[in-house]
């Protein structure tokens, strides 16, 4: 991992920190987890386990620091970086046969759907839910999917082109001269 993607990577947990802590939480204390779209476009534009972990904790504990639910603060650090594994098997298996829009945007909408899952069987297990399970999940987290695919929608394409312009994960065979073995250099 180079210094330009986890800088790149700390940008999209810092957007997402910012949407998360602005976005009121709307149905008893829950709130759209609109960090879920950063840590996703993050796992899609950096896929290897270290990056995936390194934002699975990073969102988590951002999340655990800015939830407006009771008790979230534990379940937001499980949430995330199961949530994070799942969307890179999921992106991984679905990367080999199409790597197009329309599967970033349905995994994006799936990823959003394990999050929720968890995080609420999670908290249930920990804290207490303050409504019923099926009511949060029909009032927060469907919601939350349909909101995170929309932005999903616009920001991958931008996010590709910046990737694309800057080549920031791409990596180069250097000779080295002195011993004529090859070795990785990153851009």
């Amino acid at each position: 991992m180079n210094t330009k993607n986890l800088v790149a990577l700390a940008l999209l947990v810092g957007m997402g920190a910012v949407l998360h802590a602005v976005v009121p939480g709307f149905f008893l204390g829950m709130k759209p987890d609109m960090m879920l779209t950063m840590m996703f476009l993050g796992i899609v534009l950096f896929p290897d386990k270290k990056s995936v972990l390194l934002l699975g904790i990073t969102t988590g504990l951002i999340a655990a620091l800015t939830t407006s639910f009771p008790g979230g603060q534990i379940p937001n650090i499980i949430d995330k970086p199961v949530s994070a594994f799942i969307f890179l098997g999921l992106y991984l298996a679905v990367r080999k046969f199409n790597n197009s829009i329309v599967s970033v945007a349905i995994l994006t909408a799936l990823g959003t759907i394990v999050s929720g899952i968890a995080f609420l069987t999670s908290a249930l297990l920990i804290v207490g839910l303050p409504g019923p399970f099926t009511a949060l999940f029909g009032a927060v987290v469907l919601p939350a999917a349909a909101v995170n695919t929309i932005a999903m929608i616009v920001l991958y394409p931008v996010a590709q082109s910046i990737i694309k312009r800057t080549k920031l994960n791409k990596q180069t065979i250097i000779i080295d001269e002195n011993n004529g073995r090859e070795r990785k250099s990153i851009d």
